[in-house]
């Protein structure tokens, strides 16, 4: 059989496992990439230690996608997430399974999944081009037959991998770019919104918390009729504009729906401590610091920079001697405390998201080989398709297993 030539669109994780997978099968790959160096997103991922998967099982998976899982059973079958594991293992990257079955390098560094994944390209001969952007993907009589660079050259391929990311973190290269090659090609792309983003909320207060960092609170999110969305335990983060940190990052693509709109959030301060228990806590606070003003009274209970926002929405008179404190504000102030109420009314913009809800529909896209249905030879990869998943290693087992099933594929054609 005559060698075939493939072009792989992007270098983040789903274009390399792509065009990896692609060589080894015997095919002439090279691997475009607009910025200077391959996977910069994967190197940011995971604070830097890069969550490479979740060690779920394959129905997992497909419940922590909300955006279209089950498209996906193809490519998790095919290159499950244990599979991934034994991929890196078999590349030199050891792993470990961390809170919540997150897989991280033993190392945890990301740079060094990456090293690993550019060796895996190099051992299969891909040639790799850097600081190369494409401008479109040109086909005839509705098959592929090559892409045209920004610079007008125009290079022939028997297939094309479009894995260019989203729009989220426009720095790393993920530009929103291949939206525009796909519609071109008479692709449809559904509407674009960030997910996993920092939320803005409308209560002023928030804002003189920011930098504070919780641990070890639980959240609730209730939409306008008061039903609950979502709750989870862990750690959150105030900012200038809201909040932001694990929690809220994984409950805001539960709020997508909603547009992110009249939110409540409720933030239980203490979750070990039952009103009860927290209510002879304060108590026993009070005896210690009897002889001091109510907004001195606090500092073995919460955080400095908290303290001054908890007295305010207490309504309880700063200045007023801890023992004159009645039973009344008292339990105002455990109610408080195990409900700090905010409200949310919007998301930060899409580029501050770590991925991108929406992209090319899924329904034009073959599962079973991740090609168009509307162009021979033109697959996609990763974050482009309209899929998304929560925080935990799912969007990065996404994006290998979506390159993997598209690198396999893209030489079984007639």
């Amino acid at each position: 059989m005559a060698q075939k030539k493939v072009i792989v669109v992007g270098g983040g994780p789903a274009g390399i496992m792509a065009a990896g997978i692609a060589a080894q099968k015997g095919n002439e790959v090279i691997l475009m990439e607009k910025n200077n160096r391959l996977g910069k997103k994967l190197l940011i991922s995971g604070k830097g230690r890069c969550n490479i998967t979740n060690a779920t099982d394959i129905e997992g998976l497909i419940e922590n996608t909300p955006g279209n899982g089950n498209f996906l059973y193809s490519a998790f079958y095919t290159f499950s997430n244990q599979d991934l594991i034994d991929f890196m293992n078999e590349l030199g990257v050891r792993t470990k399974v961390e809170r919540g079955d997150r897989v991280f390098p033993e190392s945890d560094s990301a740079k060094d999944v990456l090293h690993a994944l550019q060796n895996f390209l190099n051992k299969n001969k891909v040639r790799i081009m850097t600081e190369c952007a494409v401008k479109r993907i040109h086909a005839k009589d509705g098959r592929v037959i090559g892409v045209e660079l920004l610079n007008g050259n125009i290079m022939e391929a028997n297939s094309v991998i479009l894995a260019v990311g989203g729009m989220s973190y426009p720095g790393t290269g993920s530009t929103g770019d291949g939206y525009e090659i796909a519609r071109k090609l008479g692709h449809t792309i559904t509407d674009l919104k960030p997910s996993l983003v920092p939320l803005i909320t409308k209560e002023s207060w928030v804002r003189d918390l920011q930098g504070l960092s919780l641990k070890n609170v639980s959240v609730k999110f209730k939409n306008p009729k008061g039903k609950e969305i979502y709750n989870d335990f862990g750690e959150m983060l105030f900012t200038h504009f809201g909040v932001s940190g694990p929690v809220i990052l994984s409950a805001s693509r539960h709020l997508l729906s909603y547009d992110f709109k009249d939110i409540m959030l409720s933030i239980d301060l203490k979750p070990a401590l039952s009103e009860e228990k927290l209510d002879e806590r304060i108590q026993r606070d009070f005896d210690k610091y009897n002889r001091k003003q109510f907004k001195n009274s606090l500092d073995d209970l919460l955080p400095q920079k908290l303290i001054p926002v908890i007295v305010y929405l207490s309504q309880i008179n700063p200045e007023k001697p801890v023992h004159q404190i009645t039973k009344e504000e008292r339990k105002r102030l455990v109610t408080l405390l195990k409900g700090l109420e905010c409200t949310i009314i919007a998301a930060r913009p899409i580029k501050e998201a770590i991925v991108t809800a929406g992209g090319i529909k899924t329904n034009e896209i073959n599962p079973s080989t991740m090609e168009s249905k509307k162009v021979k030879g033109l697959y996609f990869a990763g974050e482009i398709i309209d899929v998304d998943a929560y925080t935990g290693g799912f969007n990065l087992t996404i994006a290998f297993s979506t390159g993997y099933l598209a690198g396999i594929s893209c030489n079984s054609e007639e």
